[in-house]
């Protein structure tokens, strides 16, 4: 447990060195709610679920690209590998939950008695979840940041512009923030709806550690001739 921790605080040191770009991409999801605030406020609530989840899919990215220089001397000094990845995700879901919480504040004050606020919190704790393995699981597949920056926005912008009843968007990794918001936001909705959504964000949350979990096993694999000292 220490050495995650300190994994996790290393971690929080390295995305804390990005101030600006982490400052415009926690702007990010304010855009998306606005964009959709006047009389679609229904949608204003999904966008920024979209917004919270490709900001914190792009920070786990970067995390995830720096790591790749320090986790083989962590690897060989006597670092676990599950003790590296799941350190550097206690930091990224720490970042997350102090991003959304605003958030979550935002839509409670903006739009009191217009949703259901324990759905709104509902889906913001999943798109926490959710989003930074997706970009550590990203990174650890696409080496380059600028290229799994564009696939994470276009697995957004398919995830806001698919026809929701193409089954496409339901295989999308943010797909439960469609399912519980329809809850959030309309009266007569079922609790089908949330019991959808927190299958399909437990099977991608499966689904991305397995990838993120698999590929820095392989890639950290130790060699049978090095040993810790």
């Amino acid at each position: 447990m220490t050495k995650t921790l300190v994994v996790a605080e290393m971690a929080l040191r390295e995305i804390s060195r990005r101030r600006g770009v982490l400052i415009l991409l926690a702007l990010l999801p304010l855009a998306f709610y606005y964009s959709r605030r006047g009389e679609a406020y229904w949608q204003s609530v999904r966008f920024v679920s979209l917004g919270i989840g490709w900001t914190l899919s792009t920070a786990a990215l970067f995390a995830g690209s720096a790591a790749r220089g320090i986790e083989p001397r962590l690897r060989i000094a006597g670092y676990a590998t599950h003790q590296l990845y799941l350190g550097r995700l206690a930091a990224l879901w720490t970042v997350g939950l102090t991003l959304a919480l605003p958030y979550y504040l935002l839509i409670l004050v903006d739009l009191d008695g217009k949703v259901r606020n324990d759905a709104i919190a509902l889906i913001l704790v999943l798109t926490v979840a959710v989003a930074p393995p997706l970009g550590l699981a990203v990174a650890a597949l696409l080496p380059r940041e600028l290229e799994g920056m564009l696939v994470l926005l276009t697995i957004v912008a398919m995830q806001m512009m698919l026809d929701p009843e193409k089954t496409t968007a339901h295989a999308l990794p943010f797909w439960f923030t469609r399912e519980i918001g329809t809850y959030a936001v309309e009266s007569d909705a079922g609790t089908d709806h949330v019991g959808r959504g927190l299958a399909h964000a437990g099977t991608t949350l499966a689904v991305v550690l397995a990838v993120v979990a698999l590929a820095t096993t392989l890639r950290l694999r130790r060699r049978s001739h090095i040993s810790v000292a």
